[in-house]
């Protein structure tokens, strides 16, 4: 039987306008004139007998349909892209990460090049972001976040983490890679001039230096160790671990920061934690990935690296994953109802 298949060239018309929104934008990628994309869009909602988006004066808007229409699209682009990849069979291959820009920094640069050595037939290109990641659009093989996953349980005394992972999670796999723990750090300058620091309560006389990615992080941190009162010195905000690990040896007052980032730290130039309490988040550190990649022997390879260094780096082991999520997630089966 054969199949029925609308234009090709209007899909890939409809999916650089659907991601970005634009049909100019989606003309200046694809090296075509607005109204061809207008046109081939027009082609294919003619084929679907459904319009895939409203148009306004100055924008575009996906429909429901559209919307749906627009991942189901990226999913099956992803596919035919990935096997001509392995097709081709190219002896050079670019793997591209996307990872927390603290996160690259202090624990994955430093490991980066026994990846490279191991592997001289992959060039590494590393971006960083804290938005949610966006593997749908196939300009990123693996992308490294912080938060909750969907449908696993996490204690609700633990510090929330406000950062999304991902608004897309169909056709994704998660990994789980480090533990996501906060501990407090200071200056010993700082610590030497004070009063000791013996119980959670006594971190209330100094000002508590909060990162704005983490906006709940000290409120739920204190309140896990029974402390609801507020700090006497008050609380200064900064927009980056980078800034408010600087304020920290500064002297500036105490930062809450991931333990996987002070324990990365070879320099800690004057910094300590004053209490060794290392309380877990609800959440944790994933590794994502489209489920069409797994075939591909550089996502695979950086796959096995990423966990084995994240095995070799946790001075705590990560929570143990709830039995109805296994350490493979496959997103697609097992969080359908999430998207």
């Amino acid at each position: 039987m054969p199949q029925r298949l609308p234009p090709l060239l209007a899909l890939r018309a409809f999916e650089a306008a659907g991601r970005l929104l634009s049909f100019t934008l989606a003309a200046d990628e694809l090296h075509l004139t607005q109204g061809a994309i207008s046109r081939q869009v027009r082609q294919l909602e003619d084929f679907l007998r459904q319009k895939l988006f409203v148009r306004l004066t100055r924008r575009i808007e996906l429909t429901e349909a559209g919307k749906d229409y627009l991942e189901s699209i990226q999913l099956a682009l992803g596919v035919v892209e990935d096997a001509t990849r392995r097709c081709l069979r190219d002896t050079h291959r670019v793997l591209t990460l996307d990872v927390l820009p603290s996160l690259a920094s202090y624990w994955l640069m430093p490991r980066l090049a026994r990846f490279t050595e191991a592997h001289p037939d992959i060039e590494v290109r590393l971006v960083s972001s804290i938005e949610p990641a966006n593997l749908q659009n196939r300009e990123i093989d693996i992308a490294i976040r912080v938060g909750r996953l969907p449908g696993k349980r996490y204690s609700p005394a633990s510090p929330r983490i406000d950062l999304v992972m991902t608004d897309h999670w169909r056709g994704l796999e998660a990994y789980p890679l480090l533990e996501d723990a906060l501990v407090p750090v200071m200056s010993e300058e700082l610590a030497a001039r004070m009063e000791p620091i013996n119980e959670p309560q006594d971190l209330l006389n100094f000002k508590l230096i909060n990162n704005i990615t983490r906006k709940n992080a000290w409120h739920d941190w204190l309140q896990y160790h029974g402390v609801t009162a507020a700090p006497r010195a008050g609380s200064i905000d900064y927009g980056h671990f980078f800034m408010t690990l600087q304020a920290a040896r500064e002297g500036k007052g105490i930062a809450l920061i991931p333990s996987v980032i002070f324990d990365s730290l070879e320099n800690k130039e004057g910094l300590l934690c004053p209490l060794m309490s290392r309380v877990p988040s609800a959440g944790e550190y994933y590794m994502l990935m489209r489920e069409t990649t797994q075939p591909d022997p550089a996502v695979v390879a950086m796959k096995e690296w990423l966990i084995e260094e994240a095995e070799k780096s946790s001075s705590v082991a990560p929570p143990p994953v709830e039995a109805h999520i296994q350490p493979r997630l496959s997103v697609t089966s097992t969080l359908e109802q999430y998207v």
